[in-house]
């Protein structure tokens, strides 16, 4: 991943000359969409304002004060909720506009992102971890300061607009014209009318009722949106609470029962635990979430029942109102339960109760889908960890050092390495791909690693022990494989015959002796090693052979050369020999050659981590294959 901009990156153009025929100042900008476009937005405006104020246009007497502050805090938000819900890169234009009318100006806001398939939502969610937090307000304060606002969409590119009037100074409340003494000062607008923008809207079962009849179908979709693909059941639990609170309650909880609970039952298991509560008034969560710690809900009688009563948290929140506790089950089996709270009610009305209750559903399949997730990516990771060394040699007289990336973490790779002792002092090496990924990979590779260590020891030399490994997999391998894909995939279908799993592999022993160490390789359908030598010179070692597995009766011929001191033999997978930018591959013109020539006089680690580093950058995304490299390097 590449470094996060600096604030002057984040910025690609900005001008505050006129702009187009009308003569009228504008600014505009190009702004990568990550936690810093906000205050580089923020930053353009105040800049523009500025210099449009030192221009001295007779219609744009009102640009201090209110105007600015205005056109600011609106710009922050729309940037905001841009970046936070389209993260695409956002196209920024402030212009000022004049209002021949009444003889002033307004400024216009423009904020364009390039995901138009996502209206703009109101209101913000977190940014990930690694980013400064920036939250939206919503849409309401956009509403709330402008005269007039909307949607725009075309080909490509939604944008969010919006007209902001100068207003004469007295309606601001900052006038500073002289008062009068029996009078006293103007009275200043109420800061609560732009607080307003921000608070819940007031609620009644009138008001829920003319809610709900409108905006319930897109509530439920919304949310359905969100929370597909959460694959954290505690991220579920908490984007629950920020669905809920404030439109439908004034607070919420969340327990969840871990995977024993779920199964052996609530009371056979140790108990569920609150993964979220959450409050309209950020003040009272800490006090909320331990008064319901102490007193935990009981699971409605039956995995159908609907919502039951649950006591009021009055210890924590004073008042009385109206909670109730609905059960969260998927697939018959119960995951937890949702509480929710409103204060002033006596009961809730029909119509939420209904809306939770739908809701509910929605996050329960959430919660169940991150759990198969987690399960799966447990087996995987136990999987991985099996079919990997769990410590790499050390060979007297040579460094050794690897890169070793899967493209799905912690799931099964195609790749594979191995580098142990086999006695006599010999040591082997091995770099493979098996053709495919997932479980029929690991299990070819789960054949193959053991075989090579076994053959090894018992004395074959590397030419033999790649004819032996070739007849074991095709006599044994196709048949695990086709085995392991029936218990995934299902039985196979009529005509669905033996699929043939292929294995390239580099293999090699290595034997010191007094001032170096003898090298024996053999390639079948690997990419070839490179030796680099003291004076940044590379050549290709050993020659290609067929892959394992595919000729029956194939015989293999192995390689010598002698490594000495400040020679490095670089191993690769093909994750780096073909990995992709546009139509190039890095390999591409001796691409690998070129770069590991740069690396003469740099131990085994520094060469190991240059590779990578120069294989990640050549392309704009993350590899698309798994990665792996062997450096050895003789000391």
């Amino acid at each position: 991943m590449g470094a996060i901009p600096t604030q002057r990156e984040t910025v690609s153009r900005a001008s505050g000359a006129p702009a187009h025929a009308g003569g009228h100042p504008q600014a505009y900008a190009t702004l990568a969409g990550g936690s810093l476009a906000p205050g580089a937005a923020r930053d353009l405006v105040r800049t523009a304002f500025d210099e449009w104020t030192g221009l001295g246009l007779p219609w744009a007497r009102e640009l201090g004060g209110r105007l600015a502050e205005d056109a600011i805090l609106v710009v922050s938000e729309l940037v905001t909720n841009a970046v936070v819900h389209a993260g695409t890169d956002v196209d920024l234009v402030c212009r000022l506009e004049a209002e021949p009318e009444t003889d002033t100006c307004a400024v216009v806001v423009e904020v364009t992102d390039r995901h138009p398939s996502r209206a703009p939502r109101d209101g913000g969610s977190p940014d990930p971890p690694y980013e400064t937090p920036e939250y939206g307000r919503g849409l309401r304060l956009v509403a709330t300061l402008a005269d007039a606002w909307g949607v725009t969409y075309r080909r490509g590119a939604k944008t969010v607009w919006a007209r902001l009037p100068a207003r004469p100074v007295d309606e601001y409340g900052d006038s500073r014209e002289p008062w009068d003494a029996d009078s006293g000062p103007p009275v200043p607008a109420s800061p609560l009318a732009f607080a307003e923008a921000f608070a819940p809207e007031a609620r009644s079962a009138a008001h829920d009722r003319d809610w709900l009849g409108r905006g319930a179908l897109s509530f439920l979709a919304e949310a359905s949106d969100l929370l597909a693909g959460q694959l954290d059941e505690d991220l579920v639990a908490a984007l629950t609470g920020q669905l809920i609170v404030p439109r439908l309650a004034d607070w919420c909880a969340v327990w969840l029962e871990d995977e024993l609970g779920s199964r052996a039952g609530w009371d056979d298991g140790p108990g569920p635990r609150l993964a979220r509560a959450w409050h309209v008034s950020e003040n009272h969560v800490e006090e909320l979430r331990r008064a319901l710690e102490k007193d935990p809900p009981r699971p409605p009688e039956g995995p159908d029942s609907g919502p039951t009563a649950h006591p009021w948290p009055g210890a924590a929140l004073g008042s009385h109102g109206a909670a109730l506790a609905y059960r969260l089950v998927a697939g018959g089996r119960p995951l937890g339960i949702l509480v929710i709270g409103r204060a002033g009610l006596l009961r809730f009305p029909d119509e939420v109760t209904g809306l939770v209750e739908d809701l509910g559903r929605r996050v329960a399949l959430a919660i169940g889908a991150a759990r198969q997730y987690a399960r799966q990516a447990t087996i995987s990771a136990v999987l991985q960890r099996g079919l990997l060394p769990g410590a790499v040699a050390e060979i007297p007289g040579l460094r050794s050092a690897l890169v070793y990336e899967p493209r799905e973490q912690g799931g099964p790779s195609g790749d594979f390495y191995d580098l142990f002792p086999v006695g006599d002092g010999r040591w082997c090496f091995a770099v493979g791909d098996v053709q495919g990924k997932g479980p029929e990979a690991a299990v070819v590779i789960g054949l193959a690693r053991p075989w090579l260590r076994l053959l090894a020891r018992e004395g074959y030399g590397v030419a033999d022990v790649l004819d032996r490994l070739n007849q074991l997999l095709l006599d044994d391998a196709t048949e695990a494989a086709d085995a392991a894909a029936r218990a995934f995939v299902g039985p196979a279908g009529p005509g669905d015959g033996p699929q043939t799993r292929f294995l390239s592999l580099l293999y090699g022993e290595l034997v010191p002796f007094d001032g170096g160490v003898r090298c024996t390789l053999a390639s079948a359908g690997h990419p070839l090693p490179l030796l680099l030598g003291p004076d940044g010179g590379v050549t290709t070692v050993a020659q290609p052979q067929t892959l394992l597995g595919v000729i029956e009766d194939a015989t293999y011929v192995s390689e010598s050369l002698d490594l000495w001191p400040g020679d490095t033999l670089l191993c690769v997978t093909d994750g780096v020999t073909e990995r992709r930018s546009g139509s190039r591959q890095f390999d591409d013109g001796d691409g690998l050659a070129l770069a590991l020539s740069g690396c003469a006089g740099l131990d085994a680690e520094l060469i190991a981590e240059r590779i990578r580093h120069l294989v990640h950058e050549f392309g704009g995304r993350p590899p698309e294959d798994d990665l792996a490299l062997l450096v050895l390097q003789a000391e």
